[in-house]
């Protein structure tokens, strides 16, 4: 049986308009109470929950997993190991420079995205509209008080991490980072596909925003790795 849902700030965004929110009433509450309710199921093993999470999901599972504490394991796909306020940047330096050349327009709204960041990691005071992508400078906040490394390394369960080759939001730098702290523990498969895109669609060529406008399936060798490490954990 799979569970999957929409976020709360996407399903009720009126509820959080003008307010401040953290990572934890945005995913972490709602994932634990998703796993609660899984177990309490006629036909689910209570002992045998487990929580995939994709990107900011995935660097969340381990904190979801040790907030409940009634998770069999944990699976991340494309999953930062570096904090999101240091991938931002690098993610829209990327984008600006897909075409070559970077404007003088560009240039100015990475500028801005630094200055924003700085002003958030300095704990200045900032509306919405002076954070990136609008959101809350507490969210910010909260979201870059978490380690994705560290979390991963403390939790005590099986790992299945996935990560694809042509992803520019989640890189090889951070693949790198999971390789070196997780590749020899026993606790932690990892899995690379160099043609899978950070949707987990694979691809040809430089990846781009236009991959994400072309409707397509979560590769079948993902599904299947997940469902071979899943069977596996008896």
């Amino acid at each position: 049986a799979v569970l999957r849902y929409e976020k709360r700030t996407h399903a009720h965004p009126g509820e959080f308009a003008g307010r401040d929110i953290d990572v934890d009433q945005e995913t972490t509450n709602d994932a634990v109470a998703a796993v609660d309710m899984l177990r309490a199921q006629a036909g689910i093993d209570p002992a045998r929950v487990f929580v995939l999470g994709h990107s900011q999901g995935a660097m969340l599972a381990p904190r979801i997993a040790t907030r409940s504490g009634h998770v069999a394991g944990v699976v991340m796909l494309a999953s930062p190991a570096r904090r999101l306020l240091d991938l931002l940047p690098e993610q829209s330096r990327y984008l600006a420079g897909l075409d070559g050349a970077i404007s003088e327009q560009e240039k100015s709204a990475l500028a801005n995205l630094d200055t924003m960041i700085a002003g958030i990691r300095a704990g200045r005071p900032l509306a919405a509209s002076e954070a990136p992508l609008g959101l809350p400078a507490a969210y910010w906040r909260s979201i870059d008080s978490i380690d994705p490394v560290a979390d991963a390394r403390a939790l005590k369960l099986p790992l299945l991490l996935l990560q694809g080759g042509r992803d520019f939001q989640v890189t090889g730098a951070d693949w790198t980072l999971w390789q070196a702290a997780l590749g020899h523990d026993p606790r932690a498969t990892l899995r690379f596909y160099p043609d899978v895109n950070h949707l987990g669609i694979a691809g040809t060529g430089a990846p781009t925003l236009q991959d994400y406008q072309t409707a397509g399936h979560v590769d079948a060798r993902i599904i299947g790795d997940i469902a071979a490490w899943i069977g596996e954990r008896k």
